[in-house]
């Protein structure tokens, strides 16, 4: 993880940033359908970072409400996915590793959401890796 305290980080076309002033709580790659859906992607990574420490600073946030308690973040204007929000973790902010303005200092830790994976999809195996969210379940072997 960065040492650093300041992070920042935005949508494709510019119209929306943020700036988060902690290190992140979690780093993961979740392979969730509706993660898989929203990015367009066989998994999405994500940086976790507490909620008091991140703030928008330019621009304004879209929301879709993918499932109940659930709210994902995209800019209106180019579409990319830049957070997640569920209302069992109003603590937390997740927010798109690769939107990051350095996202190589992010290198995902764990693997979640195992079960919903693409057949085709590789595993690092060096990360945890956990069949459904770290939070809901024991890590695999």
């Amino acid at each position: 993880m960065e040492t650093s305290t300041i992070h920042e980080g935005g949508c494709l076309c510019g119209a929306i940033r943020y700036r988060v002033t902690s290190a992140p709580t979690a780093l993961v790659v979740c392979h969730c359908r509706t993660c898989r859906k929203a990015a367009g992607a066989p998994s999405l990574a994500w940086a976790i970072f507490r909620m008091a420490d991140f703030a928008f600073t330019r621009g304004e946030l879209a929301t879709f409400a993918s499932s109940p308690g659930v709210e994902r973040g995209f800019c209106a204007r180019c579409g990319t996915t830049l957070t997640y929000a569920d209302a069992d973790r109003p603590d937390v902010a997740d927010v798109t590793t690769a939107t990051l303005d350095n996202p190589d200092a992010f290198a995902p830790t764990k693997e979640i959401w195992l079960d919903e994976k693409i057949a085709w999809e590789a595993v690092d195996h060096t990360r945890a890796r956990y069949p459904r969210s770290s939070r809901t379940s024991e890590p695999l072997p």
